[in-house]
């Protein structure tokens, strides 16, 4: 029973299927299929919106790629500080832009404040030529503590980027999510809230490996396809990442999904809350539980072959997935309430 990761299960059924019938025949090369064309028509309409579309294989290629668009070698990139862009890309936004560097800024719970953000940018030393030059803001929705961004949350940081001629990126490796959580549409929390392009995640949620960089600016794509050709990630047989998204996006699947990891996600947080001695770290808004506890407690569920991750001090780490199963979810809160001297 592993809640390490979203990453750590399969994918779904039916974007296996999607793989497989791509497999049958032959296909234009480099994106000129015809899956990788239904997949942008496909996310223009789920997105209301023209967007230019770019298929790739990782969340970091997505992210740092998109960042390098939007800032020069000498600028400056905000974001959190534990967004997954400073703790866990080994450097890829830098290497990818030339240079630019990241500005991590603190927040509860995983979120920027917009307030903060003013503060930070208000001193950013924008135009003095011994600092780097404020460029862009980067939002991870959903953010690294299992919190999301409202729409108006999103729009009050945007609108502080914008008044200090930022552009505004958004991390989307668990984006499904986060929509399914607020149950608003994908763009009142993208483009119509001020977001320029955004990582649009399906690894985390069902496919193989898949994501989109989506640019609701089309201008700022027009460097993008050389960007990526450079980082090795235009694939020659494209149509393999565009199946995936493609079954993806077919019939809801991508919000079936992620709305079944939420609903595990809450189960096992509310299992855990009902426990003395067991505390949530941060609300628990999407598929990721922060549980504080004691250690004989998590020492006891190690032993018992539970496996999570020990995330800092006391708190422990807990991620359900598309197909975590209900059953799963209860053992692990009974185990824990036997640890806790529960009958």
């Amino acid at each position: 029973m592993n809640f390490m990761s979203d990453n750590v299960v399969g994918a779904a059924p039916e974007i296996l299927a999607a793989l497989a019938a791509a497999n049958e025949g032959a296909q234009p090369s480099y994106g000129g299929d015809p899956l990788t064309a239904r997949v942008t028509r496909d996310l223009a309409e789920l997105f209301e919106c023209d967007v230019t579309v770019f298929p790739v294989a990782t969340g970091t290629a997505a992210n740092a790629l998109a960042l390098s668009v939007l800032t020069p070698p000498y600028g400056a990139v905000y974001c959190h500080d534990e967004a997954h862009v400073q703790v866990d890309e080994c450097g890829a936004p830098e290497l990818m832009s030339g240079g630019a560097k990241l500005v991590p800024l603190a927040g509860p719970h995983g979120k920027l404040d917009a307030m903060a953000l003013k503060a930070a940018l208000d001193k950013g030393g924008a135009g003095v030529v011994h600092h780097v030059q404020p460029a862009a803001l980067t939002l991870t929705q959903t953010t690294e503590s299992g919190t999301v961004y409202t729409p108006d949350e999103v729009m009050a940081l945007t609108e502080v980027a914008r008044a200090h001629k930022l552009r505004v990126h958004m991390d989307g490796a668990r984006f499904a999510n986060a929509v399914a959580s607020l149950a608003c549409a994908p763009a009142d929390i993208t483009w119509r809230a001020g977001v320029d392009v955004l990582s649009f995640g399906a690894t985390k949620n069902g496919a193989l490996a898949a994501e989109a960089v989506i640019f609701f600016d089309k201008a700022l794509a027009d460097s993008f396809a050389y960007r990526r050709k450079r980082a090795g990630h235009l694939f020659s047989k494209m149509r393999f990442l565009s199946a995936q998204l493609d079954a993806y996006l077919t019939d809801g699947l991508w919000l079936r999904l992620a709305t079944h990891a939420n609903a595990m996600a809450t189960r096992l947080a509310q299992g855990l809350d009902a426990l003395p001695g067991v505390g949530l770290r941060s609300p628990v808004q999407a598929n990721e539980v922060f549980a504080v506890m004691p250690e004989p407690m998590i020492a006891g569920l190690e032993a018992a072959g539970f496996h999570f991750y020990r995330w800092d001090g006391a708190c422990i780490r807990l991620v359900t997935a598309w197909n975590t199963d209900p059953a799963h979810v209860d053992t692990f809160v009974a185990a824990a309430r036997g640890l806790a001297g529960i009958v």
